[in-house]
């Protein structure tokens, strides 16, 4: 085998594709389901403009993987006929207090220069023209951030990579790894050992676990997000709205709205606390009043993945440059998936790649990251 990669969620899945369109032999070892954990949590938007409101290292690579996405996306739907659920209806990101008002507006002004074509200010009045349930009081900040069904995203992926000729083994688990003078050459897992030439890690928040195995010592950990959704009997929203304390309603097919989601840092549990679905329907009402009138639908965790910089880890190890970590994207692993597989694939073909990589590196400075003897 080319190359193996650990873990089968949007990431690892996005890898495979990738690879797999470059004729490489890839198998991907997932210990349970394919799209399981915050691959299939997540709420599924691509808000590369609402999430960032100041520089940032991974703003290229978000901006990228974002204009990447209707072409990924209209070769996943020829491989493999899985609707994504594609929505370009944008985002709408509000204030509800005068302190988030004032946030808000620097955050578009920073958007307005660097990138004025895919931002816009609305008034008060043209909130209402194209939201008419949203509650708003301080005006928003318009973007171009499209939305796709994140499990459906990561299917594809996967089952993309099987039609290029990758092979998944789910409900295979990965405990340690195969060394040979001072190389390592494959895993164990479950059903035996496999061996590869290269080998990707890319299983989240359980990422670190298996780094231990390598004598690398991430500075990461996991952080659980709770989500609610409810159903109306007719639309409530055309376009995702996002209010700057976090809370943020997204459009589904079939007048769903799926609203999200809490942060609980360092919790493994993806049990869903009775105070979070309070808390979540009480800001979305804040927002969307008429909310109070859906159906309650479902309540659901994930467990997302996340570094102590908040910059995730896309890197050879220090030690073995046949071995990948690719890791802690926290709440952007749906939006930067189509730019990691392009990236990573680069990256084990000893290509040159287009963007400036060293803030992801394993061992980058500021983190006190060690190899441990």
């Amino acid at each position: 085998m080319d190359v193996l990669i650990v873990g089968g969620g949007i990431i690892g899945s996005s890898i495979a594709f990738e690879l797999a369109k470059r004729e490489t032999s890839v198998v991907v070892i997932e210990r349970g389901e394919l799209a399981q954990e915050a691959s299939s949590a997540a709420a599924g938007m691509l808000g590369a403009h609402s999430e960032f409101s100041a520089d940032h290292p991974l703003i290229p690579l978000a901006l990228a993987s974002q204009a990447a996405f209707p072409t990924v996306i209209a070769e996943l739907r020829e491989l493999t006929n899985i609707e994504i659920g594609w929505n370009e209806a944008g985002m709408l990101k509000l204030a509800t207090t005068m302190e988030e008002y004032e946030k808000l507006t620097e955050h578009y002004e920073f958007w307005r220069r660097v990138q004025l074509t895919h931002v816009r200010w609305l008034t008060v009045d043209e909130v209402a023209q194209i939201e008419p349930h949203v509650q708003n009081e301080y005006g928003a900040m318009y973007t171009l951030d499209q939305q796709v069904d994140a499990k459906q995203l990561s299917l594809a992926f996967a089952h993309g990579a099987m039609a290029k000729g990758a092979r998944f083994l789910p409900y295979t688990e990965v405990y340690d790894f195969i060394f040979e003078r001072e190389r390592v050459v494959g895993v164990k897992t479950t059903s035996g050992p496999i061996y590869a030439k290269q080998i990707v890690i890319a299983c989240g928040a359980w990422t670190s676990m298996l780094a231990e195995k390598l004598r690398l010592s991430l500075h990461m950990y996991p952080v659980k997000g709770e989500c609610v959704s409810v159903t109306t009997e007719t639309p409530l929203l055309q376009t995702t709205v996002f209010a700057k304390n976090g809370c943020y309603i997204v459009p589904k097919a079939n007048n769903r709205l799926v609203i999200g989601a809490s942060a609980i840092a360092h919790s493994f549990a993806k049990t869903v606390q009775t105070c979070s679905v309070q808390q979540l329907l009480a800001r979305a009402m804040q927002i969307v009043p008429a909310i109070a009138h859906s159906t309650f639908e479902k309540a659901w965790a994930g467990i997302r993945p996340q570094t102590k910089d908040g910059t995730p880890y896309i890197g050879a190890h220090p030690q073995y440059e046949n071995v990948f970590v690719v890791t802690g994207h926290y709440r952007n692993g749906i939006l930067l998936s189509a730019i990691t597989g392009r990236i990573v694939s680069d990256m084990i073909e000893r290509k040159e790649i287009p963007f400036d990589i060293t803030p992801f590196s394993l061992t980058r400075k500021g983190e006190g990251h060690a190899l441990h003897h």
